[in-house]
C-alpha cells in the first residue's frame, strides 16, 4: 500500500494495541488511529516525521484504544476527535470502556463528531468511507479506503484478525453480530484488501476468507 499512504505503526505495551499514523505521499497532515497507551510514543513519531494529525480517530471505546485521546487532544487541540455513535458513551465511562477492571483508568475527553454507517470523511487527503460492524463492542467502526488503482485499505480495530476474531465476550458483545458484519461488509471487499487491525499483523480479505477458522461461510 506504499503509494496509497505513508503508515507508522506504534505497538503499546500490555495489550499490544496497534495505533496507525496515515499520511499521504508529500504531506505533513495525518490522522491518527486509535492512540493507545504510550501516547508518547505517538506524539514522538509524529514530531519526527513533521505530521500533525489533522484528526484522531477511535474505530471503538475499548480503554486500550482510547488511551492516548487525551495526550493527542492536549498536543493538538484542532484535531476533531472522532467515533461510532454507539460507542460515545464509552469515552467517559471507565467502566464502559472497560479499563476500570485493568489496573488503570482511562477518561477520554468528548468526542467532536460522531460517526454511522455510510458516513464519509475526508481529511488529509484521504476519503475514508464508515462501515459499522458492531459484536466487539455496540458501535465498533472500521474506516475503508479505496485507492485509484482498485488498492482496498482498511483500517478495522478490534473486528478481524489474522486468523481470529475480535472478543465478544465484553459487555456488549455479539458474537453472530459480529460474523454476520464480518462476512457482509469484509468479505465482499476485493481479496487483495489489506485489513490493519487493532492488534496483530496485518492481514488481507482473501487470507481470513479461505483461512480464518472463525468465518467459515454460511
Amino acid at each position: 500500500m506504499s503509494g496509497l499512504f505513508r503508515l507508522h505503526t506504534v505497538v503499546s505495551p500490555v495489550y499490544e494495541e496497534n495505533c496507525y499514523i496515515v499520511a499521504r505521499p508529500g504531506r505533513d497532515d495525518c490522522v491518527v488511529f486509535d492512540p493507545g497507551l504510550d501516547p508518547q510514543s505517538i506524539l514522538e513519531v509524529l514530531e519526527t516525521e513533521g505530521l500533525t494529525p489533522a484528526m484522531i480517530l477511535n474505530t471503538h471505546g475499548h480503554g486500550d484504544h482510547i488511551a492516548g485521546n487525551a495526550a493527542l487532544k492536549n498536543a493538538y487541540k484542532e484535531a476533531p476527535l472522532v467515533i461510532g455513535r454507539n460507542d460515545e458513551p464509552m469515552l467517559s465511562d471507565p467502566a464502559l470502556n472497560l479499563s476500570a477492571f485493568s489496573g488503570y483508568s482511562v477518561t477520554s475527553p468528548p468526542a467532536d463528531r460522531l460517526l454511522d454507517e455510510g458516513d464519509i470523511l475526508e481529511v488529509a487527503g484521504f476519503q475514508w468511507e464508515v462501515l459499522d460492524i458492531p459484536g466487539h463492542s455496540p458501535g465498533h467502526i472500521v474506516f475503508v479506503q479505496r485507492g485509484p488503482d482498485g488498492q482496498v485499505a482498511v483500517f478495522g480495530g478490534d473486528v478481524l484478525f489474522r486468523g481470529s476474531i475480535g472478543r465478544t465476550d465484553f459487555p456488549g458483545g455479539d458474537h453472530a453480530g459480529l460474523i454476520r458484519g464480518i462476512r457482509r461488509k469484509l468479505f465482499t471487499l476485493p481479496d487483495a484488501t489489506v485489513v490493519y487491525p487493532g492488534h496483530g499483523p496485518v492481514t488481507t480479505v482473501g487470507r481470513e476468507k479461505s483461512t480464518n477458522p472463525f468465518c467459515g461461510l454460511e
